[in-house]
């Protein structure tokens, strides 16, 4: 299985570009940073070079006058000299020290002339000498194991990759970008409940930073919770995305997740929607259509109208896909006013009643016509009559937030339990948001 090199977001090799091991003791270290040299004047390079002769006099005369031609071509960037000095010096190099500076001399070979398989040759030479220090030994680990990854990366191997990366990981279990890394990868392998929680775990490891979590850490790990029917862990996710940015797409999203995955039954679909377009969230025609038959199963005709109408607007719904549609909106045109025009009798009618149903059935009307105080007035009716508590104190939540009167809104969706709290828990985050 491939994975590309823009799913792992960064270059795991921030400092092993420019070994410099600049802390060594001259024991373990011949030549000091090349940087230095080049930036220094003729007689700061003469007393540079000086020292680091005096190094390599350190060695004993046998393997100082093996490794001596190597060294001074790579002083001159003589790069092909020292390409050829190099086999006699790794054979003549016998103590940890000569054949740690082989193996620097090495790296600065491939690193001029673009040779990364010598480049992974001098990491190991390094390592393998004895002559590294535990602070060098470590940093060259750590070298070695992104060498692995890169190439384990240009050869497509995400089993290696997620080889290399978990070992990385097991030496820096607080590295965040690994920690990211590693979720790309499981989800490459299609191991999906792994990916999770390490994305999970990068989201509680940004908050214990205190760093806000970024949007996309979020959208990912939600996603990725719905992809693998997690519900409960995609419901907490979209949750806590829509408390961190409450914009349109992340309400569709979250809305979208709580469709399929909260249980939602037939009658709170309109419940859904509405909320969905408060929220600026709707976006294709389907939604615009399936909207628009749950307002007419509501015989909320103005509501029908009002979506319809505003679906054709936004070209969201067109002449050359939308027959359906188009279809209902010229029925509902041809009842609507006579349907807004009986409201009034049948409010009067369904007040002197005793029918919980009837009343909650035209607020349902009067607020598919933007009445929200009006429909607001019935839903209360409609509970004092007896009606379901939770679903007409939904509605009433809604209307009234709809209405402009936040805080009796939030009085009627806090009053909500059972199966529609989510829902009310989602208005009350609506109305969090607004100014």
């Amino acid at each position: 299985m491939r994975i590309s090199k823009a799913a792992l977001a960064a270059t795991l090799l921030a400092g092993g570009a420019t070994l410099a091991f600049d802390a060594a003791p001259a024991s373990a270290q011949a030549l000091d940073s090349l940087r230095n040299r080049q930036r220094s004047g003729h007689q700061q390079q003469q007393r540079e070079q000086q020292r680091q002769q005096t190094r390599i006099g350190t060695l004993s005369g046998e393997e100082s006058a093996v490794l001596l031609p190597l060294y001074q071509a790579a002083q001159a960037h003589d790069w092909t000299a020292a390409r050829a000095a190099l086999p006699a010096a790794r054979s003549g190099a016998s103590s940890p020290a000569g054949k740690f500076l082989v193996g620097q001399i090495m790296y600065q070979i491939a690193r001029a002339t673009q040779d990364q398989a010598l480049e992974g040759e001098a990491v190991t030479q390094m390592i393998q000498s004895g002559g590294a220090t535990q602070e060098q030994l470590a940093e060259l680990q750590s070298v070695q194991s992104a060498q692995a990854f890169n190439s384990a990366i240009a050869s497509g191997n995400s089993a290696a990759i997620e080889a290399q990366l978990e070992q990385r990981l097991a030496a820096s279990p607080n590295d965040l970008n690994l920690v990211t890394q590693l979720a790309e990868v499981k989800i490459q392998l299609n191991k999906r409940d792994q990916a999770l929680e390490l994305l999970r775990r990068a989201i509680q490891m940004t908050q214990a930073s205190g760093q806000p979590v970024s949007e996309n850490l979020y959208r990912r790990a939600t996603g990725l919770a719905y992809d693998s029917h997690n519900g409960p862990v995609a419901l907490e996710l979209a949750r806590t995305l829509l408390q961190a940015y409450p914009n349109p797409a992340n309400w569709r999203s979250a809305l979208g997740i709580y469709r399929q995955l909260g249980n939602v039954d037939s009658s709170a679909q309109l419940d859904v929607f509405r909320l969905m377009r408060a929220a600026g969230a709707l976006t294709s025609e389907r939604e615009y259509v399936e909207y628009s038959e749950a307002a007419n199963s509501a015989a909320a005709f103005g509501e029908v109208k009002a979506v319809l109408d505003e679906g054709v607007a936004r070209n969201v719904i067109t002449a050359a896909n939308s027959g359906f549609a188009r279809e209902m909106l010229a029925a509902t045109n041809r009842r609507f006013a006579e349907d807004q025009s009986s409201l009034a009798g049948q409010r009067s009618r369904v007040l002197a009643g005793s029918d919980a149903r009837a009343v909650l059935r035209l607020a349902d009307a009067y607020y598919g016509y933007g009445q929200y105080a009006e429909a607001a007035a019935l839903y209360r009716a409609a509970l004092q009559k007896g009606a379901d508590s939770n679903l007409a104190n939904l509605r009433l939540g809604a209307a009234l937030a709809m209405a402009g009167q936040r805080a009796e809104a939030e009085a009627a969706l806090r009053a909500v339990t059972g199966t529609r709290a989510d829902l009310a828990n989602y208005w009350l985050l609506w109305l969090a948001g607004r100014s």
